[in-house]
């Protein structure tokens, strides 16, 4: 959380100059983005628009993610150990996950885990555009921006629109996150 506290400003000077439309330049540039963000959004605190909706997005997102890895790993160990299981490296006597195994589970763990937490993340982005949306005022607060998109978009092309497509990124990021995770384990000596 410290991470990302410290670095939210640099993310919302991104989502800004990503937004920008063709022709339709607000800011010339990171440098400009920042000062205008300042001048024009509350000074200091204009970098922080949305940042309560990352901060608890990312609770559920990790508990869940690491909620369902560890399931998985202990129910496929423990219903079908020689199929799905080897022996450690480090320590024969514990069975781990197949590498390719890991790395389904590890997604599957990643795509559930998206999937609940979805909903803050649109909320942040939201509250980011800030003043570029038409509709700014109406999102100042996590709780209005999270009933202003369900009010006039729905659930599905509300707050999970472009879910399918983050799938993409946090599925594989995931997999290799969680086999990474256990290989190092491994090769540290922890199983």
């Amino acid at each position: 959380m410290t991470a990302v506290i410290c670095t939210y400003p640099l993310d919302m000077v991104r989502v800004r100059l990503a937004f920008q439309v063709k022709g339709e330049h607000t800011y010339t540039g990171i440098i400009h983005a920042f000062k205008t963000i300042y001048a024009k959004e509350g000074g200091f605190f204009g970098f922080y628009r949305g940042l309560m909706p990352t901060i608890l997005g990312m609770a559920p997102y990790a508990g869940v993610s690491f909620f369902t890895f560890g399931t998985l790993k202990s129910v496929g160990l423990s219903h079908a150990p020689t199929l799905l299981g080897r022996p450690s490296s480090d320590n024969p006597n514990v069975l781990v996950l197949k590498t390719h195994i890991n790395l389904l589970c590890g997604g599957v763990a990643g795509a559930i885990a998206q999937t609940i937490s979805y909903p803050f993340d649109v909320t942040r982005r939201r509250m980011q555009l800030g003043t570029v949306l038409p509709e700014f005022e109406k999102c100042l607060t996590m709780r209005d921006t999270m009933k202003y998109v369900y009010g006039h978009h729905g659930i599905r092309k509300g707050l999970y629109r472009g879910l399918s497509l983050n799938y993409i990124r946090c599925v594989p990021s995931q997999a290799v996150a969680f086999t990474t995770y256990e290989l190092m384990k491994q090769f540290f000596h922890l199983n």
